[in-house]
């Protein structure tokens, strides 16, 4: 885990500007620094030493007219390893990166179908002139990038671009879909950020650009099929789950340092410390952090108790209160460097610091397994309407046990019926009739603003359940979560690892039908059934769900808050973005923080 920044240029690069982008990035990468400038071409790094800590894993590193920069870990190292010992290659390090650099060597772009991994890097070949640069196939580790025609600037964080001298200037269509929308990216064009110019690397997308044409050319090389396989039975369905899902755990323990497990009290982490137990096999003590709240509606302490004694845990607690918000909010936003959604973020933060005061520098933690195992309660509108068309008697079923379940209703009227039968008539005509008569939230807004940026409503209506899983796992909600994981963990010079996104996990959870992810009202019921003898049954049978949620509208009246309130929203109001009825105070907090007016 690290940070990387460099540039290719029409111009000469100078080191002391490279040196000036991956100087902010220390935090990702305190341990060591190395740089490579040549004519047009200038890669920097900053190291955080996971695995092989010696200084011939040290980066830049070379092979043959290759160099490589790389932030992020290879799960599949050793196995990938083997291969290409097979091909005749040999290693004189121990670490991922030169894994990754020989099998670019070896396979070229066709490499990245073989990483189990989280992962951005820029590789520069001396003999084509050409850089390659790719990002992992859920977005969980950043890149950013500036391009004009002259130059092409990249880095893991955008504060490292504008060292560069690139000017900060702000995006205000992004700005008026977080305030409309509570949009914190754009699903329509997943390469916008809040700053002009400056762009996301997509997921799962690798880039090329060779100096003398000097045109960006992107391609993306993988996707989710979301095809259902037929006759897996749900015996079959949990066993091979749970050999995934502990293939993909084992590899996320590879370590040189410290390995802890992050525990919300929830299934998904209590699930992951139980595997990691189970591993561990009494050769050592599993080290867990969680956050803690003193207001008993947002705390999760009982879950956590419970999970603590089962597994005999070095279990550490941080208790987060209303004073963490102004203590902590300007360094989270300095990290984050974009606006996000909720103070949920400062339970996770203060997870991180805790971590690192417990020379721990690596954390599993259980996000993606909503996104993928549907674990949200909105999911359950999708569910019914795909059971409505396959099977009614099921769908009457499900339909009563989520009512009773989770207070969940839903009208089967002639309105919902239409609305099924003839979905996509109904989405284009709900876009156009947006495109004339403006949503509520919008009368909120400056008119100017709302006259300037609205184009239409972004809503995504789905077909079916699977459809509604891929649009969170790849298309909006759950690369904004791995964002905010990564700033937090890495402003301590944290690594996180995920072991749910394990991606032929992912592709096996979409191909299993819709009922082995909820049934019987229960969401990610695939996952309950394979740890039901693992875990506790008051985890595994638990209805009510939280994770980290914080006691929000509580902190926005605490200290000296509501004063800046206050002043935020008359500075909003005078620069036209809002108007005098706009009551929702997170977003005013967070763009007064973010505009820093």
């Amino acid at each position: 885990m690290c940070g990387i920044a460099g540039i290719l240029s029409k111009k000469q690069v100078v080191k002391n500007t490279i040196k000036q982008m991956t100087d902010t990035l220390i935090h990702r990468g305190p341990d060591a620094e190395g740089f490579f400038v040549d004519n047009n071409i200038g890669l920097g790094h900053r190291r955080l030493s996971i695995i092989d800590l010696s200084g011939n894993a040290s980066q830049p590193m070379f092979f043959n007219d290759l160099a490589i920069i790389f932030n992020g870990e290879i799960y599949n190292y050793k196995e990938l390893k083997t291969e290409l010992e097979k091909e005749s290659y040999t290693f004189i390090t121990q670490s991922d990166t030169e894994v990754l650099l020989k099998g670019f060597h070896c396979y070229g772009e066709a490499v990245l179908q073989k990483l189990d991994g989280m992962f951005s890097f820029a590789i520069w070949d001396k003999t084509k002139k050409e850089l390659f640069c790719a990002r992992d196939r859920f977005g969980e580790k950043p890149f950013y990038y500036y391009f004009d025609g002259q130059k092409f600037v990249f880095a893991s964080e955008m504060k490292a671009i504008f060292e560069s001298g690139i000017q900060k200037q702000l995006n205000n269509n992004m700005l008026f879909q977080y305030l409309a929308f509570d949009m914190v990216e754009n699903p329509e064009n997943k390469k916008e950020t809040f700053f002009k110019d400056i762009y996301k690397l997509e997921a799962s997308t690798f880039l090329k650009i060779n100096l003398s044409e000097f045109k960006i050319k992107k391609q993306k090389y993988w996707k989710l099929n979301l095809a259902v396989s037929k006759g897996v039975t749900e015996v079959q369905a949990a066993e091979k789950f749970k050999y995934l899902l502990n293939e993909s755990v084992s590899r996320r323990l590879r370590s040189d340092v410290n390995v802890g497990t992050s525990l919300s009290g929830g299934l998904d982490s209590s699930t992951l410390v139980a595997l990691i137990n189970n591993q561990l096999k009494g050769q050592g003590v599993q080290k867990t952090f969680s956050a803690r709240f003193q207001n008993k509606k947002f705390d999760e302490g009982k879950y956590i108790e419970i999970m603590h004694k089962k597994f005999n845990t070095d279990h550490h607690n941080v208790f987060v209160a209303a004073d963490s918000l102004e203590k902590n909010f300007d360094k989270i936003m300095y990290h984050q460097e974009e606006p996000f959604g909720s103070a949920s973020i400062l339970a996770q933060w203060n997870v991180m610091q805790l971590a690192k005061a417990n020379n721990t520098t690596v954390l599993l933690d259980g996000q993606g397994a909503d996104e993928i195992l549907a674990g949200y309660h909105g999911y359950f509108i999708p569910f019914l309407k795909e059971l409505y068309l396959t099977d009614k008697q099921i769908f009457i079923k499900e339909k009563q046990l989520l009512a009773e379940k989770h207070n969940f209703n839903i009208k089967t009227d002639l309105k919902f019926r239409i609305g099924i039968h003839y979905q996509k008539t109904k989405s284009l005509l709900r876009k156009n009739y947006h495109k004339f008569n403006k949503p509520a939230e919008l009368k909120l807004l400056n008119k100017d603003f709302v006259q300037a940026y609205f184009t239409q409503v972004p809503f995504y209506e789905s077909r079916n359940l699977n459809d509604s899983l891929m649009y969170d796992t790849n298309i909006y909600g759950l690369e904004k979560l791995l964002r905010y994981a990564d700033r937090n963990a890495m402003a301590h010079s944290v690594e996180t690892r995920l072991p749910f996104l394990y991606h032929k996990l992912v592709e096996f959870l979409f191909s299993l039908p819709a009922e082995m992810k909820i049934k019987n009202a229960w969401t990610k019921y695939i996952l309950r059934i394979s740890m039901q003898d693992i875990l506790p049954k008051e985890i595994v049978w638990r209805v009510d769900k939280m994770g980290y949620q914080a006691p929000q509208n509580e902190w926005m009246q605490s200290g000296e808050i509501p004063e800046i309130l206050k002043h935020y929203k008359n500075s909003l109001i005078s620069e036209k973005y809002i108007n005098d009825n706009f009551n929702d105070n997170w977003k005013v907090f967070m763009i007064g923080k973010f505009l820093n007016i």
